[in-house]
């Protein structure tokens, strides 16, 4: 174990001035000799005067000493034999107390002497005014008072003779100090000075809606630049600006020239950060001929849209991660005096709801001190009222997030904010066809609001952050066309849920509808609403109608039962389209253990049936009743499933029947006969292309398998039954078949699995508000009581709360994994 100096001691660092560039020039073998030979004079030049090498990393030293002059005659003897060669070495010395740990230093004065060596130029020698007053005798150049980043500001001396350029500090530049770090842009950040520093591009776009942090990550990447650029990095704020002849004496002002913009920048190198360019993008042209007449200079662009001139590369900037939202919501409500912010969960849901976005996250953190995360949560139905007390030192525009909003709204044309205004009424976005024929919109204007950021584009669906789509509903609302653009939103999916309905019940494109179908949700809901509130009863009843068997599909089972009770009573006329609707609620009522309700239902149903002479109906409908007296009167039920056949002949709906009858004989022991029934509704399954129904009959299989005693036929069908359920996101039938059969094959080799598994399947079918049959629930509790028994109760206890943390398709994967 080395012994390292105590108490003040001098640290150097060391780095290689242009390595990539050298590397490009050498090429890698080249580069690696050149590497080794910097590395080993270094090394016998910090040995000669006592030095102790602490940490390497590529090109870059970290070497202690314990006193001053030894580490100023290593680094003149390592400049001087490197003097001739291909490696410039940049050196930082700083004198102070570091903190031992576990074989090397922590502390500021560590970050202080990497940051003068940052400073630095190839073949200099910087010192901290510690270090120069240990010096006695030394000739110094006092360089002056140095701003650097993250450590604030340092006297700097120069060691030696040499001419150099202006020290890469925060001096050379007018970036706005940094009050609090950034937080969550890592990725980011090191993706843009890629782009700027190795792919060597002159002209960077951040573009994204107000609040998003274009700024912050403008002047973070800027901060990273400095040290990189002789001659300066510039902010420039053109948020005042609104007309684009000001631009250029915007940009002389700030970097302080009085002389032609143009002729000032020939021939330096320097980044222009240009922030807040949307108002004035009719200025880009002069951007064009500022970067055509200095091939030195950079320039970084934050703006709503891109600027649309040749040479620019658009760096759109997304929401926060959760856990940097998270994070960030949790300092700024600390800091607002909120102590209790420990409730990880409600923050990133509050998070969630406000986008991620970081500026809606500041001004919910600004209501902290009297509101905590489920008050915020409870008022966010209307974020805009709630996200008004901004920071006094913020712009006026960021002091409330309807003014940043606003801002963004009042650069658009008229036909882009009427268009933007009638888009409001998409909840969770919509498709082009759904955007043209809902909003009335042209693509051009579209393509205009996407450029803007107020509308994102994605997958072929166009869509807002919910903050921005409140603002623009709200601006609907207020205008002449609200009721009719809703009205128009209602038809619209009233017909396409419609026209899904026979795909999602079976069919070759069922994953496909039922994957687009999930992305129609929110405007699902509203228009159930808006026919509610309006007064539509048939259209209303058959929206509900047409969206049943998704909600089921989607093990959205509770949603489901409210809207068709709700349209149900609004529509009690006996009508084949209520006879219709009757169906899913009869299910749906069976699937969440209402079996008197879905009784009554049932006999309803059949007895309209009855009066309008619909013998596939009335198939159907014996076929619903048969289900629901299943676990109660087997027998009964056997010949509601038989009359139902006659009926039905070769519909469809058959593959239900047989799979009601393959259940029986499961319950009553007869698993040939069963698998014979599971096998036939199989068969329907795949010739309508239900794979829904597929899922359901494979997990069947497998649980008729396993109480045969016959565990290794259980795995095939199983695990196409998980595989299956995965792709098409089948959420109810895996909890209740596939997580059940899975928990009862591995009861005995997987104990620990098992549990986790019935744990999963008992949680998601609580959160589905969905019921087992008697016979499925046995099942289940003979696995766990089995698997119980084999571990260890402390075992037993984790895997249980393992399973209960774990999602439908998370458990799924899980089983597959140890179905091997």
């Amino acid at each position: 174990m080395r012994d390292l100096p105590t108490g003040t001691v001098t640290l150097l660092f060391t780095d290689i001035e242009g390595s990539t560039k050298l590397l490009a020039e050498l090429g890698a073998e080249r580069y690696a000799d050149v590497l080794e030979e910097h590395r080993r004079v270094l090394r016998e030049a910090f040995a000669r005067h006592g030095g102790i090498e602490i940490d390497t990393q590529g090109d870059t030293f970290f070497v202690a000493f314990a006193g001053a002059a030894g580490a100023a005659a290593a680094a003149e003897d390592a400049v001087a034999l490197l003097e001739d060669g291909p490696v410039h070495v940049r050196i930082g010395i700083h004198t102070g107390e570091p903190v031992v740990r576990r074989g090397g230093y922590v502390g500021a004065d560590v970050h202080r002497a990497s940051r003068v060596m940052s400073a630095a130029h190839g073949g200099q020698v910087l010192a901290s005014q510690t270090t120069r007053d240990l010096l006695v005798g030394l000739t110094a150049r006092d360089l002056g008072v140095h701003r650097l980043k993250d450590v604030g500001e340092l006297r700097l001396f120069q060691l030696g003779d040499g001419s150099f350029p202006p020290l890469r500090s925060l001096n050379n530049t007018n970036l706005p100090a940094r009050l609090e770090p950034m937080l969550g842009r890592k990725k980011e950040l090191a993706e843009l000075l890629r782009l700027v520093l190795v792919e060597g591009l002159r002209l960077v776009t951040l573009t994204g809606p107000g609040g998003i942090g274009k700024t912050r990550l403008a002047l973070e990447l800027a901060a990273e630049l400095v040290p990189h650029v002789e001659h300066g990095v510039w902010f420039v704020d053109l948020s005042p600006v609104r007309e684009a002849d000001l631009v250029a004496p915007t940009v002389s002002s700030a970097v302080g020239t009085k002389t032609p913009l143009v002729e000032h920048l020939s021939g330096r190198e320097v980044v222009l950060v240009l922030d807040n360019f949307e108002q004035v993008v009719d200025a880009a042209p002069q951007v064009t001929r500022l970067l055509s007449a200095s091939e030195r200079l950079r320039v970084i662009v934050t703006s709503r849209e891109s600027l649309h001139i040749a040479g620019e590369h658009e760096y759109p900037v997304r929401p926060l991660a959760e856990a940097p939202a998270v994070e960030l919501l949790r300092q700024r409500a600390n800091a607002a005096g909120r102590t209790n912010t420990d409730q990880y969960d409600e923050l990133a849901e509050l998070c969630r709801r406000l986008d991620n976005l970081p500026l809606a996250i500041e001004l919910a953190a600004a209501r902290a001190k009297t509101l905590g995360p489920q008050e915020l949560l409870s008022r966010l139905d209307r974020r805009l009222p709630l996200l008004t007390k901004g920071r006094r030192d913020a712009p006026s525009r960021q002091r409330t997030l309807r003014a940043t909003i606003e801002w963004s709204h009042e650069l658009c044309s008229p036909p882009e904010q009427h268009l933007f205004r009638r888009l409001g009424v998409l909840a969770g976005g919509g498709t082009l066809e759904a955007a043209e024929r809902v909003c009335d919109a042209d693509l051009d204007t579209l393509d205009a609001l996407v450029d803007k950021s107020l509308v994102r584009e994605r997958d072929g669906r166009f869509s807002f952050l919910e903050t921005i789509r409140e603002y623009a509903h709200e601006r609907l609302e207020q205008s002449d066309e609200h009721e009719q653009r809703a009205a128009a939103h209602a038809a619209y999916f009233l017909e396409l849920f419609e026209h899904a309905r026979p795909h999602v019940e079976g069919g070759p494109l069922q994953a496909e509808w039922i994957g687009r179908l999930t992305h129609e949700n929110d405007n699902l809901r509203a228009a159930l609403t808006w026919c509610e509130r309006a007064g539509a009863v048939e259209e209303l009843l058959r929206l509900a109608t047409a969206a049943w068997w998704f909600w089921w599909a989607r093990g959205a089972l509770d949603e489901a039962r409210v809207w068709m009770d709700r349209a149900l009573a609004q529509s009690v006329e006996p009508t084949a389209l209520r006879a219709d609707a009757l169906e899913g609620a009869t299910f749906l009522a069976y699937r969440t253990g209402d079996l008197a309700t879905a009784r009554q239902l049932a006999e309803e149903r059949l007895a309209i049936y009855r009066v309008l002479g619909d013998d596939v109906g009335l198939g159907k409908g014996l076929l619903n009743l048969a289900n629901i007296v299943a676990d109660d009167d087997a027998e009964y039920a056997e010949r509601l499933w038989h009359e139902s056949l006659e009926l039905l002949g070769d519909h469809g709906h058959t593959r239900y029947v047989f799979s009601g009858l393959g259940a029986t004989a499961h319950r009553q022991g007869e698993y040939e006969r069963a698998l014979s029934w599971h096998r036939r509704s199989l068969d329907v399954a795949h010739r309508v292309g239900d794979a829904r129904m597929t899922v359901t009959t494979l997990g069947g299989i497998a649980l008729v398998r396993l109480d045969a005693g016959q565990p290794a036929a259980a795995v095939d069908p199983l695990r196409e039954c998980l595989q299956l359920g995965l792709e098409l996101h089948e959420s109810e039938a895996l909890a209740r078949n596939g997580l059940i059969a899975s928990a009862v094959l591995l009861a005995e080799r997987h104990p620990q699995a098992s549990i986790t598994l019935v744990a999963a399947s008992v949680a998601a079918l609580d959160r589905m508000h969905s019921v087992l049959m008697a016979f499925q629930r046995g099942r289940r509790d003979a696995a766990l009581e089995r698997a119980r028994s084999s571990v260890p109760e402390a075992v037993a206890e984790k895997a249980w709360m393992d399973g209960t943390a774990l999602d439908v398709e998370a458990a799924s994967r899980f089983a597959l994994a140890h179905l091997d």
